[in-house]
């Protein structure tokens, strides 16, 4: 069984920037397609980036594009999502997830096909 852990969440003023990190022992690396989802209380999931290293396709949401950057270690084994000039908007318990099948990613930030998923780690973003 493959367990995404999630850590880097916190809470910031309005302007920081965070940090996200995805570990899951020995299963990420070029080939495994790797999600960001967020969710805000009383709102549905949303997602805010994926990629797939092997063919270095990534993809953002649109509103988030020049602010978030998606990105795997593969040394590490590890996501990353690097979250700059935070918004209060941007507040949300956020999930990393990865594809069920290796060298496959989804075109857009649909959460079909992503089988693992971790715990999340909230952000918080205050004015």
């Amino acid at each position: 069984q493959v367990q995404l852990v999630e850590s880097g969440g916190g809470s910031v003023q309005a302007g920081g920037s965070l940090r996200l990190s995805c570990t899951a022992s020995g299963y990420i690396d070029s080939s495994t397609c790797i999600a960001w989802f967020r969710q805000a209380p009383g709102k549905e999931r949303e997602g805010v980036a994926r990629i797939l290293l092997a063919y270095d396709m990534t993809y953002y949401r649109d509103s988030l594009k020049g602010r978030f950057t998606i990105s795997i270690d593969t040394a590490k084994n590890t996501a990353y999502l690097q979250m700059n000039s935070l918004q209060p908007e941007d507040t949300a318990m956020y999930y990393c997830a990865a594809y069920g099948s290796r060298f496959l990613c989804p075109r857009d930030l649909s959460p079909t096909g992503f089988t693992y998923w971790g715990q999340g780690t909230q952000v918080t973003v205050s004015s």
